[in-house]
């Protein structure tokens, strides 16, 4: 386990992180960072406390909107397998009625023999 030093709003703050993930978690403080700062832009200076809940929303929030771009993604081939199989269906319907008229005619041609 490996601990990494990371900067947030002026603040340092030590934390454990897993062998060679070190670098992951200081660009993670550092997006985490670059809300605060664009948080900061509005007009947002009420404590320490209140930026991290602020960036902690804004994040929450591009997650959702991921997750339902995401969801959307999905929605959308499990529509495109729908559409396939009613089509795939529709041929065999088409097909069923063939036989079936086909089956029709050599009983007909049967019973006049």
């Amino acid at each position: 386990m490996s601990q990494v030093t990371v900067r947030i709003n002026g603040f340092s703050y030590a934390v454990g992180c897993k062998e060679g993930q070190e670098k992951h978690l200081q660009a993670m403080a550092q997006e985490v960072e670059r809300r605060i700062d664009h948080i900061r832009t509005l007009g947002g200076h009420s404590g320490e406390g209140r930026l991290l809940a602020l960036a902690a929303l804004l994040m929450a929030d591009e997650i959702h909107d991921l997750t339902a771009a995401r969801m959307s993604s999905d929605t959308a081939y499990q529509l495109a397998q729908g559409k396939q199989a009613r089509i795939e269906n529709e041929h065999r319907r088409e097909q069923l009625a063939y036989l079936v008229e086909r089956a029709e005619s050599i009983a007909a041609e049967l019973e006049e023999e």
